[in-house]
């Protein structure tokens, strides 16, 4: 794949997904390549179809036309899954996979399964927003579809400090900020600002953390009660396991927190790594979940102290190895 432009050669609609409990990169990269392709051809019908995104979000161009309920009977020429390492992270999205003439998958997971027609995957970019960026033809790039890739990049490289940050992804940065975007001003909306609640559940995760492995891993596990009594949901708790990595001394954060389900209460496991002595995305991947080498995420059933236990194993064996 070399362009977007080869890709809509011909097409007439256009369906965009990414994968569920969208954050930041998802989001910004399902939105700005709808935005582009409305902007690039308006006689192309482009539909973006994503489970409700969180409110901090909406400012975007386009959030209010995203669809959280796609019909199976829907056909669309192409369908361009970004940011989704498996097509069954896709949720209700993924009926309109069997429909569509063609789907192109576009993504930097490294455990994506290589799905779709033609696939454009590179683990080692720093988000699926820099890599829409690329495929991109620059002159067709307006300032709301640059609002959406700096937003993509900012939440992926936690504003530039991980390891994928990479002189490219500064320099895309640039070329998005010379667009005229409102850069701190998302920075501040998007990333640094918390409410009251957020605050407060936050300080709960960190009183109830503890450090496992010598002081190299660091767990805290968020019930039902501390969720109800903080008054947040789950999308309230961004930003927990990320501070909880940035301890000192720590090489590895796993923050459990409960979600209900379809087909009953579960628990999310969010995962990081502080270098590459410990591969988190291979650990999510034992639970069916996924992501990077640094950065990752499952769901289990276990109980989260015994499943906690088991993490504590495979972080210990990875890191023994290395050494």
């Amino acid at each position: 794949m070399n362009s977007l432009e080869e890709q809509l050669d011909g097409v007439k609609s256009v369906a965009v997904a990414g994968h569920v409990k969208p954050d930041g990169d998802c989001v910004g990269s399902c939105l700005a390549t709808y935005n582009y392709i409305k902007n690039y051809d308006p006689a192309i019908q482009v539909r973006v179809f994503l489970e409700p995104i969180p409110n901090i979000f909406k400012f975007l161009s386009g959030a209010d036309v995203i669809e959280s309920e796609p019909d199976a009977s829907m056909r669309f020429d192409l369908m361009i899954v970004q940011d989704c390492g498996d097509a069954g992270r896709l949720g209700k999205a993924s009926v309109l996979l069997a429909q569509a003439k063609r789907v192109i998958c576009i993504d930097h997971h490294i455990s994506n399964t290589g799905f779709g027609d033609d696939r454009y995957i590179f683990p080692k970019a720093s988000s699926t927003s820099e890599l829409v960026f690329e495929l991109m033809d620059q002159a067709k790039i307006t300032r709301q579809v640059a609002e959406c890739i700096y937003t993509g990049i900012i939440h992926d490289t936690g504003l530039f400090q991980y390891s994928s940050t990479s002189p490219k992804t500064m320099r895309t940065a640039a070329f998005l900020m010379e667009q005229g975007i409102a850069f701190t001003e998302i920075i501040d909306k998007t990333y640094v600002q918390k409410t009251f609640e957020q605050n407060q559940i936050l300080a709960r995760a960190i009183e109830k953390s503890r450090l496992h492995l010598g002081g190299a891993c660091i767990s805290s596990i968020i019930t039902i009660e501390d969720m109800e009594q903080c008054h947040v949901l789950a999308k309230h708790l961004e930003g927990i396991v990320a501070q909880l990595r940035s301890t000192k001394g720590v090489e590895a954060a796993v923050f459990f927190y409960p979600q209900q389900t379809e087909s009953g209460l579960e628990y999310k496991i969010s995962l990081r790594a502080a270098s590459d002595a410990v591969n988190v995305a291979q650990i999510a991947m034992h639970y069916g979940g996924g992501g990077h080498v640094r950065a990752a995420g499952a769901s289990t059933r276990m109980e989260p102290q015994a499943c906690l236990f088991e993490i504590l194993e495979m972080v210990r064996q990875q890191m023994e190895h290395t050494t």
